[in-house]
């Protein structure tokens, strides 16, 4: 990815090329598409540079596999992605590595369906 004209421009080769299929990207779980959501907001507002977090998101999907071997079915490559979102915001200061786990254990305490139960009186699926 680079950016070109304060917007984010994915690559579509190469390490840090996400997940595609028939050329749209591809998102197994919810929170996926969120922590992508969330690396291309910060980039498009200027909190952190694309270049920053894609040399983070080399360096955690290569760490990942000298470990388990390129070719391993268990990579999760929005896993990666969210580690090097997060070793960029802890980096620049935004965030202490200590928030990232408090949020996360909050985050991943709360039931399936959390952010998508039953409709509301707004006619989407949270309450506010």
């Amino acid at each position: 990815m680079s950016t070109a004209a304060g917007s984010v421009v994915l690559d579509v080769e190469g390490t840090a090329s996400p997940p595609r299929d028939n050329g749209e990207l591809v998102f197994a779980e919810p929170w996926e598409s969120r922590a992508f959501g969330m690396a291309v907001t910060l980039a498009d507002a200027g909190a952190v540079t694309w270049d920053a977090f894609r040399e983070r998101l080399i360096a955690r999907i290569r760490r990942w596999e000298a470990e388990h071997g390129v070719d391993d079915p268990s990579f999760r490559y929005y896993l990666c992605w969210l580690g090097a979102l997060e070793d960029l915001l802890v980096e620049s200061g935004e965030i202490g590595r200590g928030d990232v786990v408090s949020r996360s254990s909050i985050l991943a305490s709360r039931p399936v369906g959390y952010d998508h139960a039953d409709a509301d009186a707004h006619g989407h699926g949270h309450g506010h």
